[in-house]
């Protein structure tokens, strides 16, 4: 009975995962991926075969179905948090975690570039292997929860070894001399950590290839080297979360790290009476054992990649992503570049037209204001928008849609945003700049009281109105017109 504890908590923060990111799904899946979204759904599954990524959504690529689908989510999610799925004995508590596993891989499945992150394929992953965990009024099994800290190995792991492999600032211990002020999304801490002292920086460089390369190794010793481990685990990333908003991956990371504990030390914590327990389904033992060999089988290829020098990251090698491979910054950026969208009401789009920027709930705009606590929930329109920083429009097909919602002032996608300066009345042009980001000296926030000073770099996408050829015609080419 030494794990029954583990195993309750880590079902309970597992649950909270999903009702975090059922929520997201809630109020953000239809203007993002919707019948009339920036990547319709229902253009993606008319293009793509189902065995390539199968989800329910093949079968009703409608709004109503995507709405549907997030908030039975969200009460499935409510009711293993609540630890109401677990009264009803283990079928219902399994078939309960097989619906959330099923409902949220099809979001991801469809979800496109809006859903291509490590921790999606890591919640489906975890997701799945939960169904086999078994509800608190039966004897904990052992399997699984040794699944879940192979799990948690190869996400550490495979974050640590792609750093070794990738960016030389991981081997001369100086990537948080940048990372801080040009990760996704900065949160109100991470102003305070970008200016620590180098050294500070790069010990946590040290300390980062400790808790990714060695300390994982401890996931599978007895106790209590598996709890230090895990302690050191969780340290890490509640460190990462109080300098920045990286949606629920940490989170869900410490959740994980949840099973490598010590009954004792958890219950001092966590004040739960272990319940009389009923003894396993007679064939749970051959269940479990076919469990076992079938993550074997399915581990080859994730620790091939692990020791190929030509590593990737966040990949899955089947499409209900059941065993994946992980990691997390590779490489870092030296410069921080956002783009800045505008609109004007005014009859030419000259530079005399009075321009008003849009502004984005998460990530960096206006100088003045502080950068916003975000994570765990995830903003995915703002994550995408770091990224398209990093190259042309053209590289980020979704953003023509975007511009072109915004003439025709669709509310479901500026419901996204955090100001809409034309909330009233459309625009007649939509045009974007690239500016250069950067967080203001403490000598700067002083006497300006400003976050960030920026710079603009030059024109991101051009001026266009819902009457422009160009802009007709890409859209036309896509099919969202």
């Amino acid at each position: 009975m030494s794990n029954w504890l583990p195993r309750f908590v880590y079902q309970r923060g597992l649950g909270l995962i999903y009702l975090i990111a059922f929520l997201a799904a809630v109020f953000q899946f239809v203007p993002l991926l919707g019948e009339h979204g920036l990547l319709p759904v229902p253009l993606y599954v008319s293009r793509v075969p189902f065995r390539e990524t199968p989800s329910l959504f093949f079968l009703a690529p409608h709004d109503w179905a995507f709405t549907f689908a997030a908030w039975f989510g969200v009460a499935l999610a409510c009711a293993v948090v609540s630890g109401l799925s677990d009264r009803f004995g283990p079928w219902v508590s399994a078939a309960v975690w097989a619906v959330l596993w099923l409902l949220y891989l099809s979001f991801v499945n469809v979800g496109q570039t809006f859903y291509a992150f490590g921790w999606e394929t890591m919640l489906c992953e975890a997701g799945f292997f939960a169904i086999f965990l078994g509800s608190s009024g039966t004897t904990p099994r052992d399997i699984p929860l040794w699944i879940v800290r192979w799990m948690e190995f190869r996400l550490m792991f495979g974050a640590g070894l792609i750093k070794l492999r990738g960016d030389s600032c991981w081997r001369d211990l100086t990537c948080l001399d940048y990372h801080y002020e040009t990760q996704p999304m900065p949160n109100p801490l991470s102003w305070y950590f970008h200016w620590m002292p180098r050294w500070v920086h790069h010990g946590g460089v040290a300390f980062n290839h400790f808790a990714e390369l060695i300390v994982p190794f401890a996931y599978f010793a007895p106790q209590p080297f598996a709890t230090i481990a895990g302690l050191l685990t969780i340290l890490f990333q509640l460190l990462l979360m109080l300098s920045g908003n990286l949606s629920f991956l940490n989170l869900l990371t410490i959740v994980l790290a949840v099973p490598l504990l010590d009954a004792r030390l958890l219950a001092r914590v966590v004040r739960e009476r272990v319940p009389e327990v009923t003894p396993p389904w007679r064939g749970t033992r051959y269940l479990m054992t076919a469990l076992g060999v079938a993550v074997a089988a399915l581990s080859v290829q994730p620790v091939l990649n692990l020791i190929e020098p030509g590593q990737v990251m966040n990949s899955s090698y089947d499409p209900l992503h059941l065993v994946n491979t992980y990691g997390a910054f590779g490489s870092i950026t030296r410069t921080r570049y956002e783009v800045v969208v505008e609109g004007t009401a005014d009859a030419e789009p000259d530079d005399s037209a009075v321009w008003r920027e849009y502004e984005f709930k998460g990530k960096p705009g206006d100088p003045m204001r502080r950068p916003p606590q975000i994570a765990p929930y995830h903003l995915r329109l703002d994550w995408q928008m770091w990224f398209a920083a990093m190259g042309p429009y053209e590289e980020e097909p979704w953003f023509v849609n975007f511009a072109a919602k915004l003439l025709k002032g669709d509310r479901a996608v500026a419901g996204l945003l955090r100001e809409n300066p034309f909330a009233v009345r459309p625009p007649r042009y939509i045009r974007a700049w690239l500016y250069q980001y950067r967080f203001t000296t403490p000598a700067e926030r002083r006497q300006t009281g400003a976050w960030w000073k920026r710079r603009r770099m030059g024109p991101w996408f051009p001026a266009v109105s819902l009457d422009t050829r160009g802009l007709r015609e890409a859209l036309r080419q896509q099919g969202w017109e």
